[in-house]
């Protein structure tokens, strides 16, 4: 995400200017299986929405047999 603030024209003066008039940069690290589905500005606030992928369980049945009265 990156942000700038227009040119200042000069016709106005302040008293004070509570925003940085410099560019930003922001990024952030999404975790394993979320990606990004969508993104929007509205009324200056940036809207991410995510989606996490749910991995597929996999369910194994493993047989115990026995050898000389002992399991293993």
């Amino acid at each position: 995400m990156r942000g700038r603030q227009g040119e200042d024209t000069g016709d106005r003066v302040f008293l004070h200017r509570g925003i940085a008039a410099r560019a930003f940069q922001r990024s952030f690290v999404l975790a394993d299986g979320v990606e990004v589905a969508g993104a929007s500005m509205e009324h200056g606030l940036l809207h991410v929405d995510l989606r996490r992928q749910v991995p597929d369980t996999v369910v194994q049945t493993i047989r115990i047999g026995q050898k000389n009265g002992s399991i293993t």
